[in-house]
């Protein structure tokens, strides 16, 4: 038996018992971890798969004249040596692509080693940096309160969170509060995300959380006004109140919410119990998508709920925050891309990129235009993969390296819901032919007159952090330790600025209009069985199911079935499949499938920058829909 832990990216970052037998590998929650409690999410059993899957590669694979031909080891690594050694007097023409498709301190020494290289990185994000400069814009520090305080709240206002496929020990939790009578509502566009864990349903227009939330403040400032201690612990409330006293019933329309339901969620706000505000990811990932966190973040604040047990603003912590990396810190990228602009950046970009080194993502597939970024990458001089499968993005690449996957390599890793951090434990050899990131870079280091930290040392290292009480021995044996973080974030009301003070948005953006003959916004959710683009072959439709309301199929004339999804950069064959719960000016698309199996959606998703924290704006995206 091994206590190891799930280094995926989702915020429950389970401790997993994993034991091997007659039948195979055997992985379940591990029942001692005071969050996981002895049970994990349907992903686990993917995962188990992807680990024994015949598609997985098992030697390097270098493209010679268009055809893929496997190589050893010593002959791929050397030829990266000589590539490296070709650029390092610009050592900016080297770009190091790395995602969060497997999280870890030692995965993470990858970074170290491209920026003492003096390479090219990324900046911005796919997902979370638009939340995530917004919550440090606002109180100075991404924390929030331990996620289990939610379980002493008085009402929980869940602004969009998919509790049906993702974090499902956030989702028992509110199981739990509904069984004590604890009200919960839920803020979304569609409905099926709130199904079994929800007593009310706000149904709102996709992106425009902010002026449901102004709106909101607006009405608990007129019934309460805001108490002394919390006016101040803010910067320049007089300024707010005026951004606010700005506003009328637009706000209301803008969101497509009912006074009703408005009043409704005022009344809880405004009420003497705590609520806790739970803030899905998602609706950072909309042009505006950091000030849609800030205004929720506001209404938490200025109705007294932050800073309490059973109140606080749930958005994001930071997954490697527990530890002590200090490399981080004294180590930079020559320079660094616009990640959700990659095509161009790489376009435009002097000295120009030269060659790629892509780990723990699929570009070519995740990416906005992700079909120039395809593109994008097929024109360097040299792109190395490192990778299981042979995705969208290994197809591009000149050499593809098979890397070991999660339980297969010991590491660190932390979450970003939770404060533990967790004990990632081997549990399975890797097959013949796969090494892991570390051992990669570590032999190729070695032909360049580069050292990485051994694996001991960094992961010692990290353990030494102020948050932490623990030993990397003590950790082995127990599977896990919690941080020092108290349980409540920010009490007192003194905030992680050096005035201490928390700050308000200056500013709300009114709603765009959308582009003629593009009438629908198309949502790409995420899944519930697969992280990302991490499905096998097998599992893989030759057309893609979407989401439409029964009612916008009726109204365009299309019928359910063979269609096509189309936006201003192309089309995708899909299957139109006829949804209640989705809302009517949405098209749902489950994100993940590959383009080269009739998948990838991102290739008709334009690049769009959100308002803050160089975020990629998915959900900005207008379609239209037609029939077979």
């Amino acid at each position: 038996m091994t206590i190891t832990a799930c280094t995926l990216d989702c915020p429950d970052a389970c401790s997993i018992v994993a034991e091997n037998g007659p039948g195979g590998l055997r992985l379940r929650g591990n029942p001692d971890h005071p969050f996981t409690r002895g049970f994990a999410c349907p992903k686990l059993d993917v995962h188990r798969r992807r680990l024994a899957s015949p598609h997985r590669l098992r030697s390097p694979r270098l493209k010679m004249d268009g055809v893929w031909r496997d190589i050893g080891w010593d002959d791929a690594l050397d030829l990266c040596a000589r590539k490296i050694a070709q650029y390092r007097d610009e050592p900016r023409s080297i770009l190091h692509v790395r995602g969060a498709g497997n999280r870890g301190v030692v995965k993470f020494l990858s970074t170290l080693f491209f920026r003492t290289l003096g390479a090219s990185g990324l900046h911005g994000s796919l997902c979370d940096e638009a939340g995530i400069t917004a919550c440090v814009e606002d109180f100075g520090a991404l924390r929030h309160n331990d996620i289990t305080d939610i379980l002493h709240t008085s009402a929980l206002v869940n602004w969009g969170r998919d509790l049906k496929r993702g974090s499902v020990h956030t989702a028992a939790m509110v199981r739990q509060l509904r069984k004590a009578g604890v009200p919960v509502v839920t803020i979304a566009p569609g409905a099926d995300t709130a199904e079994g864990f929800t007593d009310r349903i706000v149904r709102i227009r996709p992106g425009t959380d902010r002026f449901l939330a102004a709106a909101v403040l607006r009405e608990v400032l007129r019934r309460k006004g805001v108490a002394p201690e919390v006016a101040a612990a803010c910067r320049d409330l007089p300024g707010f109140r005026a951004l606010l006293e700005g506003c009328g019933d637009e706000l209301l329309r803008w969101c497509g919410v009912s006074r009703e339901d408005a009043d409704f969620l005022a009344g809880l706000y405004a009420g003497a119990g705590p609520v806790a505000s739970l803030l899905g990811w998602g609706m950072q990932r909309y042009r505006f998508g950091g000030q849609n966190v800030r205004f929720v973040n506001a209404l938490a604040m200025l109705s007294g709920q932050v800073g309490r047990s059973g109140g606080g603003a749930y958005y994001n912590l930071s997954s490697m925050g527990n530890f002590d990396v200090p490399w981080k810190a004294s180590t930079t990228y020559g320079r660094t891309l616009l990640m959700p602009d990659l095509a161009r950046e790489i376009g435009r970009a002097d000295p120009p990129v030269r060659m790629a080194w892509v780990e723990c993502i699929n570009p070519a597939n995740q990416f906005p235009e992700a079909g120039a970024v395809a593109q994008a990458l097929d024109g360097l001089d040299f792109v190395v993969v490192c990778d299981a499968f042979m995705t969208d993005t290994a197809e591009v690449a000149d050499l593809v390296l098979p890397v070991a996957l999660m339980l297969e390599q010991d590491d660190l890793v932390g979450s970003f819901l939770h404060e533990y951090v967790q004990w990632s434990g081997k549990a399975a050899e890797p097959p013949a032919g796969v090494r892991t990131d570390y051992d990669i870079l570590s032999d190729l280091g070695r032909r360049l007159g580069l050292s990485l930290p051994d694996p001991e040392e960094a992961l010692g290292q990290a353990l030494r952090s102020r948050t932490l009480d623990t030993t990397l021995e003590e950790l082995r044996a127990a599977g896990y330790a919690r941080s020092t973080h108290p349980a409540v974030a920010f009490e007192g009301l003194r905030f992680g600025h050096a005035d201490g003070l928390y700050r308000l948005p200056a500013r709300l953006d009114p709603p765009q209009d959308p582009p003629a003959g593009y009438p629908l916004q198309l949502l790409t959710l995420i899944n519930r069985r697969f992280v990302h683009s991490q499905i096998l072959p097998e599992d893989q439709a030759a057309r893609p199911v979407v989401g439409v309301h029964p009612d916008t199929l009726r109204g365009l004339g299309i019928e359910a079935g063979p269609g096509r999804l189309v936006t201003e950069l192309g089309f995708l064959d899909v299957e139109l499949a006829a949804d209640a719960a989705v809302h009517p000016d949405c098209v749902v698309y489950r994100r993940g499938p590959w383009g080269k199996f009739g998948g990838g959606v991102n290739r008709i998703i334009r690049a769009v920058e959100t308002d803050m924290g160089g975020g990629s704006a998915f959900y900005e995206q207008r379609c239209r829909l037609e029939g077979a």
